[in-house]
C-alpha cells in the first residue's frame, strides 16, 4: 500500500491562480490611477508658471488702475487694487489704495487688517498696530487683527507684555484659536513667556 504525498488539489491550485490574477489586476489598477491622477499626470516647470501668474497680475493691476482713474469714488475697485498690490508685495501702493478705499466704504475690519499688514511690511510697525487696534474696534470678535497685533508687539516692538495681553483677549474670543499654519495660540503664548524668562536679569 502506497502512501499519498501531501499535495495541492486542482481546485485549490486554480483558486490560487485566480486570486493571484485578481491581486495583480487590482494592484496594477491602483498604480495606474495613482500615476494618472490630475496632480501627478502633468509636471510643469515653476518659472514659466510664475511668469504667467506675474503677467496676469500685472495686467489685472493695469486694468484696475485704469478703473480707479475713471471711477475714483469706487471703494470696491480701490480695495481690489489694494489686494493686488498686497499680493505683488508693493506695500506703499497697497497702503495708498487701502487708505483711499476706507475713505469710501463702510469700516471693514478685514481691509483695515490688510492695511496693517502692509504698514508692517513697509517698516512701520507702530502704524500697523494702530490699524490692527482699529480693526478690533470695528469688529470686536475679529481674531486675525489681534493675532497680527501680538506678532508686531512681540517680534517688532519687543513689548512682550502687550503681546500677551492681546493674546489673552484673543483666547477669550476663541479658546481654540490657531495661527494660519495650524499652531495653537497657546503655543505662541508659551514662546513669549520663554522670551520673558530669558530676558529676566540674573541675580
Amino acid at each position: 500500500m502506497t502512501t499519498e504525498q501531501p499535495g495541492i488539489k486542482k481546485e485549490t491550485l486554480y483558486l490560487y491562480i485566480i486570486i493571484a490574477f485578481l491581486v495583480g489586476f487590482i494592484a496594477g489598477a491602483v498604480f495606474a490611477v495613482y500615476k494618472l491622477s490630475p496632480s501627478t499626470k502633468t509636471i510643469q516647470g515653476s518659472a514659466p508658471q510664475q511668469a504667467q501668474v506675474s503677467n496676469e497680475l500685472g495686467q489685472a493691476i493695469l486694468n484696475l488702475e485704469g478703473e480707479v482713474t475713471r471711477n475714483p469714488d469706487s471703494g470696491e475697485a480701490w480695495t481690489r487694487l489694494g489686494n493686488l498690490y498686497y499680493d505683488t508685495d508693493q506695500p506703499k501702493k497697497a497702503i495708498g489704495a487701502y487708505s483711499r478705499a476706507l475713505e469710501l466704504i463702510p469700516p471693514d475690519a478685514n481691509v483695515i487688517t490688510d492695511l496693517g499688514v502692509m504698514y508692517r511690511r513697509d517698516g512701520q510697525p507702530q502704524k500697523a498696530v494702530e490699524a490692527f487696534i482699529q480693526a478690533g474696534e470695528v469688529n470686536p470678535l475679529h481674531e486675525q487683527s489681534r493675532l497680527n497685533q501680538a506678532i508686531v508687539f512681540h517680534y517688532d516692538l519687543h513689548d512682550h507684555q502687550k503681546a500677551l495681553a492681546v493674546l489673552a483677549e484673543l483666547l477669550t474670543i476663541n479658546p481654540s484659536a490657531a495661527a494660519a499654519n495650524g499652531q495653537p495660540i497657546t503655543t505662541f503664548v508659551d514662546e513669549i513667556n520663554k522670551s520673558l524668562i530669558q530676558t529676566v536679569p540674573q541675580q
